[in-house]
């Protein structure tokens, strides 16, 4: 098993090396500081600075999955915060992926998937008892969003929504699914 620190640390510096490769100079935050992982400025421009939280999972292929919980599902607090997901495959030549989205995306993916997942048809009662706060999200959910680093310079309130289209109708279905109560998609649903 992987170790999970170790995974952390990957991660981060990755996402680190591809931001300044990108034209941003990233600055790695110490631990403990809350939703933040970097913090990064555009170099070009507008000298645009936003707030980054990496999340980096070992393995391959559709199972592939991150865990989000309850912190990652909470809204943005400002049109800049970001997560970059992180693939660690180590059984291919290339073995890092890339998912860059803004963190509304990511609390209402977390948040779909799981209740999805826990409130499916067909599911005998008491089989899936495990609360929000254990979502986790699959690769194949956040694929739209691979190598979106051409977002980053942009408010994330306009970024468009990338997440499969089924997606778009369990955040309707408010008696099954829904989205987490705080979200802003509860006040308008953004088409996808």
């Amino acid at each position: 098993m992987a170790d999970t620190k170790q995974t952390k640390t990957i991660g981060e510096h990755a996402v680190a090396a591809e931001l300044a490769r990108r034209g941003w100079a990233p600055a790695l935050t110490r631990d403990g500081l809350e939703r933040t992982d970097i913090l990064a400025v555009e170099l070009a421009g507008s000298r645009t600075m936003i707030e980054v939280q990496v999340k980096a999972a070992r393995g391959s292929g559709p199972r592939l999955s991150w865990p989000l919980g309850e912190k990652s599902q909470q809204p943005s607090l400002h049109a800049r915060e970001w997560f970059v997901m992180v693939a660690i495959d180590e059984l291919v030549t290339a073995p890092l992926r890339f998912f860059i989205l803004p963190r509304d995306h990511v609390a209402a993916a977390a948040w779909i998937e799981h209740m999805n997942w826990l409130t499916a048809p067909g599911i005998a009662s008491g089989v899936r008892n495990v609360g929000p706060e254990r979502a986790r999200v699959t690769l194949p959910t956040f694929a739209g969003y691979e190598d979106a680093w051409s977002t980053l310079g942009e408010p994330t309130d306009q970024v468009p929504v990338l997440l499969p289209p089924q997606f778009h109708d369990y955040a309707q279905d408010h008696a099954r699914v829904g989205l987490p109560p705080d979200h802003p998609w509860n006040k308008v649903l953004p088409n996808w």
